[in-house]
């Protein structure tokens, strides 16, 4: 950590007077500061002392550089006093913003006099963008920083004055005559250095670029470093216009994919280390040519320069999938990246605190002559007052009036370096080295040694790379995919070699690596992150489920870079993509393809990290369960508001509208690719309801069903609905209610209102959501006849069990005798037949409390209910694990779980008594045979 630095007031010298600067011109500005208040001027102060100037009589680039140099002085004044680093860079950019309007604004009147006033092909005024690039689009310039500009216009067309230009010569005529206003040197200095080589093609391209020439540069010749050059790109010209707003809505909508892309970028750091050997050899090369260049503060080893490439390479790599960490500025973004857990709250508080002294450091070289330099000074008395002015000298050398090599300034310095290039280095590192190996693997010839070596040639794995050799996807990849290729493998060989399952392991990534690695950046990624790599390996191994899963999905592998963790969060889940559909209407490209692909990619996130902690023994069954259902509703409720706000043709602000789910949903039991069984309602007396609402629901279906290229989120079955197939799509609340209650012609069957004790309003509207629940309440409360009842039911069993055979002599957890439809039928009746007595247990509480409440009330004999419960538990595990085998249905030996389906059988006999024999009869009569 930095030592706090003591004050320098009792120095004979006065405060600002180290300044050669200050010194020069303190007195000369008096006329400006007089306008301002004490400290650091705002922004309208610093407008209103240009305006005041330029009243007066002073041309504009006078104004502007008296105001300049009077801003200086007060920015010296108030920095070593304390003023904060970020109230000294607002300061400077505040000042840069206001000399871009002034000069824009004096250039253009100037223009449009001469030649018109630049217009689209559809006669709108043409807009001109001034974008500022680096430290001024994070608002953080130095004191004597240069402006990286980029000047971009919406539209080609041409003036409407008796001159006419094309609207590119007319912007070019804008740049070549604003840059000069603030850069040219005169008598009274200059404002800003401007540099314009950061547009696209640098010093060989045009002054000005148009929207869609700044588009197809990014597709075409966009390169990795530009991508941190526009992270931080902001508009810094005024918009004050309504059509200027749209133009930097369009700006964003081009910038935005361009350095953020919605993977998890590890494909760029092989360019990012050539370009940290770039930098590294630059400043070496410098040094040595220029000694005077050996301490800059900037560029130098452990200088600026790698604190805010270290954020902005963690920004770019994860801010396509995180939106929450994209952020100009570098301390602000130090903060988001330990809120998101990137980077280790210690790390981020000493980056910050060396940033700091950085960044003073910078401004106090600068301010001994207003140069634009980072270097520290070679002369002794210079270095010395430098060292004074951060409240680092030491004694004996305050009293030779010098700073050796070594005194406290430079100890300080050379600590906050080398701390701040390890995190440099060890952030952008060489890459991961294989296990065992001198060098990664150039050729499959060289893994089938590895493989050999390992001592797992078996048969299955070297056929398996002799097919992947001969396929398209690996012929078909770049040299340098191959190579990620490769080492994936090599480093998979290592891994699997430490495992039980290592033939199932290799298998399942080999066939992943060849199934995904036509997006070479899931390759870059694994080659990348070998941590990654080793959670991939456990995940494929646990589950074949899971395997084809990541196949169908592989985005997800990016959820890999942190190990499982806490649990599911709706209102973070909805939190999250509600920011990010607000970002996509705020650039301009929202629309219904962009928010069906949103949500698929934020379910299927999600998902598997629900996944991953099951797998990871971190959740139960029924936590898993809770989790998926949470997710289900969340993910349901915004395709529902999207979907409505998508429709062409309505007549509310909000819908009068509800999603009710039934089966897995409703009951909170939902698994792995369950299907989604819904009903939709309505309550709303406009006249077209019925075909507003139609329209709405086949509307959303879609949304939730329909394939995309981020692919789909459910299979839903809507046959529940009143009439089922022959029903509506969607029903009004009070044809729901006259149909289950028996109202009419149309009357609910026995088996819909077994249904409807597993029921719940799922998404919409949480009125309609509330009389829902009260017909269901006054539906499963009504009192019934007991054997008709039972009846029923199990005539429904039995016609269950017919259609789900089960020749294979193995036992089918879920739906032969003694499984779990047995269970789930009996809680049903006990619903049905006694809610009328105990209206508790219409709550929707689940299955196994549902159990236990009924063995409390005396409706099931003691011993009973209980059991039952908990081998309901053992066999949705049972279940679950058979999903994630990949197993298409629960079976097992038939000899196994029989104390499990003792207590089932002693339930079902203690509800429906010896009837309940009976069902299912011959399926187990053909079992015995088998």
């Amino acid at each position: 950590m930095l030592r706090p630095q003591r004050s320098c007031r009792t120095h004979p010298m006065e405060l600002p007077q180290f300044s050669r600067f200050y010194r020069r011109h303190v007195g000369r500005f008096d006329d400006v500061l007089a306008c301002w208040s004490p400290g650091i001027p705002t922004r309208d102060e610093l407008d209103a002392a240009v305006a005041t100037l330029t009243r007066q009589g002073a041309a504009l680039p006078t104004a502007l550089r008296r105001v300049r140099n009077a801003l200086m002085l007060r920015l010296i004044e108030a920095d070593l006093s304390g003023s904060p680093l970020e109230a000294v860079c607002t300061g400077i950019s505040d000042l840069a913003e206001s000399a871009v309007a002034f000069g824009l604004r004096a250039v253009q009147t100037e223009m449009q006099a001469r030649f018109g006033v630049p217009r689209t092909a559809s006669g709108d005024e043409a807009q001109f963008l001034v974008v500022g690039m680096g430290k001024l689009g994070g608002r953080e310039l130095n004191v004597s920083s240069d402006i990286d500009l980029v000047f971009v216009y919406d539209d080609d067309g041409k003036t409407d004055g008796a001159v006419g230009l094309s609207n590119r010569e007319y912007f070019g005529r804008v740049v070549r005559a604003f840059v000069p206003l603030l850069s040219d040197v005169t008598g009274d200095g200059f404002v800003f250095r401007v540099d314009t080589r950061l547009r696209p093609n640098g010093d060989s391209g045009p002054p000005v670029v148009s929207l869609a020439m700044l588009e197809e540069y990014f597709l075409v010749q966009g390169r990795e470093w530009e991508r941190f050059a526009w992270l931080k790109s902001r508009v810094v010209s005024p918009l004050q216009t309504p059509q200027a707003q749209r133009a930097e809505q369009s700006l964003a909508a081009v910038v935005e994919p361009f350095v953020w892309r919605r993977y998890l970028d590890f494909g760029m750091l092989e360019a990012l280390r050539a370009l940290h050997r770039q930098i590294r050899a630059e400043a070496t090369k410098r040094a040595a040519a220029r000694p005077d260049k050996a301490n800059d503060v900037k560029l130098g080893r452990g200088g600026i320069r790698e604190i805010e490439f270290t954020v902005q390479l963690l920004q770019v790599v994860r801010g396509g999938r995180m939106p929450q960490i994209r952020e100009r500025a570098t301390l602000p973004a130090l903060k988001l990246l330990v809120a998101q857990g990137l980077l280790q709250a210690d790390a981020a508080e000493r980056l910050a605190s060396s940033y700091r002294f950085l960044r003073r450091l910078e401004h106090r070289i600068q301010y001994l002559d207003d140069a634009q330099t980072h270097s520290l000074p070679a002369d002794d008395a210079d270095l010395h007052a430098l060292a004074w002015a951060m409240g680092f000298v030491d004694d004996d050398a305050q009293r030779r009036g010098a700073c050796p090599k070594g005194c406290k300034l430079l100890r300080e310095l050379d600590s906050v370096r080398e701390f701040v290039a390890s995190e440099f280095d060890a952030l952008l590192h060489n890459g991961p080295q294989c296990t065992g190996c001198s060098k990664p693997p150039e050729n499959l010839d060289a893994v089938r040694h590895r493989l050999a070596k390992a001592g797992l040639a078996h048969d299955a794995i070297v056929a398996r790379l002799k097919a992947l050799e001969t396929s398209p996807r690996y012929t078909a990849l770049s040299d340098v995919g191959r190579l990620r290729l490769l080492r994936v493998l090599d480093r998979t060989i290592g891994m699997a070699a430490e495992r039980p399952t290592a033939e199932i392991c290799l298998s399942r990534v080999i066939d992943l690596l060849e199934a995904i690695g036509r997006r070479e950046t899931y390759l870059a990624f694994f080659a990348e992150q070998p941590a990654a790599l080793s959670r991939l390996c456990t995940v494929l191994e646990s589950s074949a489920w899971a395997a084809d899963y990541i196949k169908r999905h592989p985005a997800v592998v990016d959820e890999l870079i942190t190990p499982p963790s806490e649990r599911f969060n709706a209102e973070d889940y909805r939190q999250g993509l509600l920011q990010q559909h607000q970002r996509a209407l705020d650039a301009g490209r929202w629309d219904a393809g962009e928010g069906m692909d949103l949500l698929r990619h934020g379910f299927h996130a999600e998902m598997f990290r629900t996944l991953s902690r099951d797998l990871a023994g971190l959740i139960k069954v029924e936590q898993v369960a809770d989790e998926l259902s949470a997710l289900a509703d969340a993910t349901v409720q915004l395709a529902l508001e999207w979907c409505w706000r998508e429709l062409p043709q309505k007549h509310r602000e909000q819908p009068a509208f509800a999603v009710i789910a039934y089966g897995k949903l409703g009951g909170k039991e939902l698994g792995y690719g369950s299907d989604l069984d819904i009903v939709f309602l309505y309550d709303d007396k406009a006249d077209d309801a019925q075909d507003i609402y139609a329209t709405f629901a086949r509307k959303l279906v879609w949304w939730l069903t329909a394939h995309t290229a981020a692919g789909r989120l459910f299979e839903i079955d809507t046959r529940l609905r009143p009439n089922g197939n022959a029903g509506l799509l969607v029903t009004s609340l009070e044809a729901f209610e006259a149909y289950q209650r028996g109202r009419g012609s149309n009357t609910a069957w026995t088996w819909e209102h077994q249904a409807l004790t597993r029921a719940r309003c799922c998404a919409g509207d949480l009125a309609i959501g509330a009389r829902f629940e009260a017909i269901r309440t006054a539906v499963l409360t009504t009192r019934r006849d007991g054997d008709a009842l039972r009846t029923e039911i199990l005539a429904m069993r039995q016609k269950v069990a017919d259609g789900h055979p089960n020749r294979s002599g193995l036992f089918d957890v879920k739906h032969d005798p003694g499984g779990m439809v047995d269970v789930e039928f009996a809680v049903q009746f006990l619903v049905l037949a006694h809610a009328a007595d105990y209206p508790q247990l219409t709550a929707d509480l689940g299955n196994i409390a549902l159990l236990g409440m009924a063995e409390a009330l005396g409706l099931l004999p003691a011993g009973v209910g209980r059991p039952a419960a908990d081998a309901y538990r053992e066999l949705r595990r049972i279940q679950h694990r058979e999903r994630l085998a990949g197993a298409e249905a629960a079976r097992v030996p038939p000899d196994s779980l029989q104390p499990e389906r003792a207590a089932v059988r002693a339930l079902t006999l203690a509800v429906f008594g010896a009837e309940a024999e009976q069902v299912g009869a011959a399926e187990q009569a053909q079992q015995a045979d088998v």
